[in-house]
């Protein structure tokens, strides 16, 4: 049972302008699969490296279960690392590779062909034991780095982006199988990757990260909902939530352009500027619009039919717009449609400090 802690840990490659990662608090619970995404460079792959003990904090600690790892090398931390490149040696088979650790730890032979023969039949690999990589498709290579892993019996596995060298089809494929074999192991997971939609369908709990910093920490479901901050509200979700800028007043309430939106602030804000956040599926359309001034009219500029849904991107209000339309719906480039707020869909944010107002 491994809970993996970080407490303040920070850490500053020499010369760099800010932190690589600054501060970072998080508990992972023993068998979570927990999920680190963010754009390039916000530190995501930095902290998994600490926790892999490839490279050492500047100041705070690390601890799987009791045990503080903080200064302790990665080869006595207990964790097994999965490589976007797979990193195979291109001159052993299957097996070889899978064995290859198990030797140099000197686990007895009878023991690793047990290990090999469990790990192949989780990943489906029975008939490729005696194959070279260069002989495997890019999925079967990533599944082969997998079992190196699992033979191990770590505490805890890391994994480095594992799918991006894998094409669309085989990465929707391989992410379902990641996520089910995590479940079976029950093995403490972190999991780094770029891609949200990957971190939203994998993670039980997904951490955002931006600039060094987490941003928030929660499940897909609260962070698409209930996004903390205009940076996570702005990156969750595909296509992106509608982030219009406006104003509140107890006078005119929520406006943006003439727009008056469903939404009134729990504290005074009058006559503050505010960021105001919708999501697409949240602006129904309206058939027989009449002059009502609570309508999101949107000129159509582009259309993106995607089969199940159809999105139309334009303009309206002094603000860009994106809108799901009904399935079947078709409006002609410059056209005009309008869209009903769902009650209670707005979210408002501080655009001086990205915080949200409740």
């Amino acid at each position: 049972m491994v809970n993996v802690s970080l407490r303040d840990v920070t850490l500053t490659y020499p010369g760099a302008a800010r932190p690589s990662i600054d501060s970072i608090d998080l508990e992972i619970q023993h068998g979570e699969l927990l999920v680190l995404v963010g754009p390039s460079g916000c530190g995501k792959s930095t902290t998994l490296r600490t926790l892999a003990g490839l490279e050492f904090p500047d100041s705070g600690t690390i601890a799987f279960g009791d045990r503080d790892v903080t200064g302790i090398d990665g080869a006595q931390r207990d964790v097994a690392m999965v490589f976007q490149s797979y990193a195979l040696y291109p001159h052993m088979t299957v097996a070889g590779n899978m064995e290859f650790s198990l030797k140099n730890t000197k686990v007895p032979a009878a023991e690793r062909k047990r290990l090999i023969d469990e790990a192949a039949r989780l990943l489906e690999l029975e008939e490729l034991l005696d194959r070279k990589p260069r002989e495997l498709s890019g999925g079967q290579r990533q599944r082969v780095a997998m079992g190196r892993a699992i033979v191990r019996r770590p505490a805890v596995f890391l994994m480095d982006e594992p799918l991006s060298n894998l094409d669309a089809k085989l990465r929707v494929q391989t992410r379902g199988q990641i996520a089910a074999l995590q479940r079976k192991l029950d093995v403490t997971t972190v999991y780094v990757t770029h891609d949200q939609t990957e971190a939203m369908t994998m993670g039980d709990r997904v951490v955002v990260m931006n600039q060094g910093r987490i941003e928030q920490v929660g499940t897909p479901r609260e962070l698409y909902d209930e996004p903390e901050t205009l940076f996570v509200a702005g990156f969750i979700g595909s296509p992106q939530m509608n982030l219009v800028e406006g104003t509140w007043s107890d006078a005119q309430g929520a406006q943006v352009g003439g727009l008056r939106l469903p939404f009134h602030p729990s504290a005074p804000h009058s006559g503050t500027p505010l960021t105001y956040g919708i999501r697409p599926e949240d602006l129904e359309i309206v058939a027989e619009p009449g002059d009502d001034a609570s309508l999101v009219r949107i000129a159509v500029e582009l259309v993106e039919e995607l089969g199940s849904d159809t999105f139309v991107y334009g303009s309206g209000h002094g603000a860009r717009w994106t809108a799901r339309l009904p399935k079947g719906a078709h409006p002609a480039i410059g056209s005009e449609l309008a869209f009903a707020v769902r009650p209670s869909s707005v979210l408002a944010f501080e655009p001086s400090t990205g915080h949200r107002i409740r």
